[in-house]
C-alpha cells in the first residue's frame, strides 16, 4: 500500500506541535521539572466535581442538544452579561464545544474558503495556522514585538489587509507571551476594521487570568464589533477543568449556526457530565477563580524576578500564566537552548519559535506550577545560563 498517494498532502506537511515534543520527553526523565505545559496545577474545585458526580449518579448520561444543554447556554449568557455587560441569546448565539480548540476550528471552517487570507498575530498559540491551512485558507502572520508589549498595532494590521482577507484572529490575553490588549488598544484595531467585511475570532480563553488594574474586555464589547466577532472561551484555564474538555463560542446567529452544523456532524454533542459541572462552575465559583488568579499573580512575580536576576530580560506579562524571557544573550537558538537545558539540568521549557518564527530567541515558561517547582526550576536554569552569558 502506497500511503504517500493516499494521504492528504496538506495534513502530511503539517509539523507536530512544538509544545508536546518536550512534554513527552520530560515524562520519561527521572527528577525532571517541566514548565512546559499550560495546565493549571489546581484540582478542579470540589463544588464543580460534585456537580459532575451527581449528574452521573442521577443517570444523566445521555446526549444533549447539539448546541449544548440549554441550561448551560443560559448560564454562559448570564455569566457574560454579569462579568462583561455583553448580551448573547442562548437559543442561537452560543455553541458548547469540546474545548476552546474545537470552537476555533469550527469558526475557521465555517467562513474560510480556499484562497482566503487569515491574519494571525504572532507569537501565538500553535493551532491557528494549521487549522487555517486545513480549511484551505492562507495564514498571513503579523509579527508583534516586545517593544510594543506584544500587542497588535493598528498600522501593522492595516498593512496586511488585502481584498482576500476574510478573518482576523485576536489571541489576547496571549499564549505564549502573556501580553494583553487594553480597551483603547482594541478600539484602535476596531477603527482599522471599520468599512471592511473582515470577521474576528477573539480567543479569550485566558480572559479571567488578567493582572493589574485594568480588567479584561471582550472584543465584541467594542463599538461596532459585536456583529463581526466570534468570542471563543472555555473552562480549562480559569476553572482548572482541562480534562473536562469543554469550551464555547459566542457570536452572530448566522455564524454560530454554521459552526453548529460542523459540530453536529463531527462531534454530535459535548460531554454531558462536563456540561452539568460547568453549570455549577459559572453559578458559584467566582471566588475559586479569584483565589487561583491571586496565586498565579504571586507566581508571576516569582518567575519574572527570577529570570531578571539571572541576567535574562523578561517581558512583564499581564495575562494568562506564561512568561516569555529572551535568551539571545546565551548565543543559542531557542531549540538549542531548550534541548541543552533539558539534558543538562532536566528542566523542560518550550522554544519560542514553536509559536511562530518571530518567537526565535525566546522561550515560553508556564507558571501554572507550584512555587516549589518554579523556584527549583529557576535555580537550575540560572546555573545553566551562568555557563553561557557574561554577567
Amino acid at each position: 500500500m502506497n500511503y504517500d498517494k493516499l494521504v492528504n498532502p496538506v495534513v502530511d506537511k503539517l509539523a507536530p506541535s512544538g509544545i508536546r515534543k518536550f512534554f513527552d520527553v520530560v515524562n520519561m526523565m527521572e527528577n525532571a521539572i517541566s514548565l512546559g505545559v499550560g495546565e493549571p496545577d489546581f484540582v478542579t474545585p470540589w463544588t464543580i466535581r460534585e456537580a459532575g458526580i451527581y449528574s452521573l449518579e442521577s443517570g444523566k448520561t445521555y446526549y444533549t442538544a447539539n448546541s449544548g444543554l440549554l441550561e448551560l447556554r443560559q448560564e454562559i449568557a448570564n455569566y457574560t452579561k454579569r462579568k462583561y455587560g455583553v448580551d448573547y441569546d442562548p437559543a442561537d448565539q452560543i455553541l458548547v464545544t469540546v474545548g476552546g480548540s474545537e470552537a476555533i476550528d469550527a469558526m475557521i471552517r465555517a467562513i474560510v474558503c480556499p484562497g482566503d487570507e487569515v491574519l494571525i498575530p504572532e507569537p501565538s498559540f500553535v493551532c491557528y495556522k494549521p487549522l487555517t491551512e486545513m480549511a484551505g485558507g492562507i495564514p498571513v502572520t503579523i509579527e508583534t514585538k516586545e517593544k510594543d508589549a506584544f500587542r497588535l498595532m493598528p498600522d501593522q494590521l492595516r498593512e496586511k489587509i488585502t481584498d482576500k482577507t476574510k478573518l482576523l484572529i485576536l489571541p489576547y490575553p496571549n499564549n505564549p507571551t502573556g501580553g494583553v490588549m487594553s480597551k483603547a488598544d482594541m478600539e484602535a484595531i476596531a477603527e482599522v476594521l471599520e468599512g471592511t467585511d473582515i470577521m474576528v475570532l477573539s480567543d479569550e480563553i485566558y480572559g479571567e487570568l488578567r493582572y493589574g488594574e485594568e480588567k479584561h474586555v471582550p472584543f465584541s464589547a467594542i463599538k461596532g464589533m459585536y456583529d463581526r466577532t466570534v468570542v471563543v472561551n472555555g473552562f480549562s484555564k480559569a476553572f482548572a477543568m482541562t480534562g473536562w474538555r469543554l469550551g464555547y463560542a459566542m457570536g452572530p446567529a448566522k455564524i454560530i449556526g454554521l459552526m453548529t452544523k460542523i459540530h453536529q456532524y463531527g462531534i454530535m454533542s459535548s460531554p454531558t457530565t462536563s456540561q452539568f459541572a460547568a453549570i455549577e462552575a459559572l453559578r458559584s465559583c467566582d471566588r475559586d477563580v479569584e483565589d487561583m488568579c491571586r496565586e498565579y499573580n504571586y507566581r508571576r512575580r516569582v518567575i519574572v524576578d527570577g529570570f531578571r536576576e539571572m541576567g535574562l530580560s523578561c517581558f512583564e506579562p499581564y495575562g494568562a500564566f506564561y512568561v516569555f524571557p529572551c535568551i539571545k544573550k546565551t548565543g543559542m537558538s531557542s531549540e538549542e537552548f531548550c534541548n541543552k537545558l533539558l539534558q543538562e539540568e532536566k528542566v523542560a521549557v518550550v522554544p519560542g519559535n514553536a509559536f511562530g518564527e518571530c518567537g526565535e530567541g525566546f522561550i515560553r515558561c508556564s507558571y501554572a506550577y507550584s512555587v516549589e517547582n518554579i523556584e527549583e526550576a529557576l535555580r537550575r536554569i540560572a546555573r545553566f545560563v551562568s555557563k553561557y552569558i557574561d554577567r
